[in-house]
């Protein structure tokens, strides 16, 4: 068993700023890829939220704000890297799934390294921005408060309408991961 990163949907917000929204539990990866080699200033408004802070759902090609730690067997973590390649065909005119695996494996293993050592439903968040020609990541995990007037344990018996989560300090930059962008 391994951990990845899987979609999560905490209000409809995606689905009204990204192009194109991925569907809640869907296997995710950074997605940086999408962005290479593309000026900012040519990217349409929705393009831009999804490079600033879109993880990339494997399934439909969609983006999510907001991803969760999930356990993964080995078969399913074969399964995202193949799919993962045949979008690269699909969406992104690589010449074949064999030619397309590398990087879809290259990706899946980069979204198991930012779930390693993480709880299991522990959420994380991106931050992309352009540093002249680089890319940075800076990825967030958030967790839920337990010792604020907002908390369960001040709530109990009471319908919370918000769940509040703190950030925790712990952000990686995608050079510590991966040794380049």
């Amino acid at each position: 068993m391994t951990r990845l990163p899987r979609t999560i949907r905490l209000d409809a917000s995606d689905t009204v700023v990204f192009a194109r929204a991925a569907e809640p539990g869907e296997w995710a990866v950074p997605g940086t890829f999408l962005f290479w080699g593309r000026d900012a200033g040519d990217l349409s408004r929705k393009e831009a939220i999804a490079f600033r802070s879109g993880f990339l759902g494997v399934d439909s090609f969609g983006h999510s704000t907001l991803v969760t730690v999930q356990q993964a067997s080995a078969a399913e973590r074969a399964a995202m890297v193949e799919t993962l390649a045949r979008q690269l065909v699909v969406h992104l005119g690589a010449p074949s799934v064999e030619a397309a695996r590398p990087a879809a494996e290259e990706e899946v293993a980069l979204a198991e390294a930012l779930c390693h050592g993480h709880d299991l439903n522990r959420l994380i968040a991106l931050h992309r921005r352009h540093d002249g020609p680089d890319i940075r990541e800076q990825f967030r995990t958030l967790r839920p408060r337990d010792e604020t007037a907002f908390s369960a344990s001040h709530l109990r018996g009471h319908d919370r309408a918000f769940q509040f989560f703190e950030e925790v300090e712990d952000h990686v930059d995608i050079f510590d991961l991966k040794g380049r962008v």
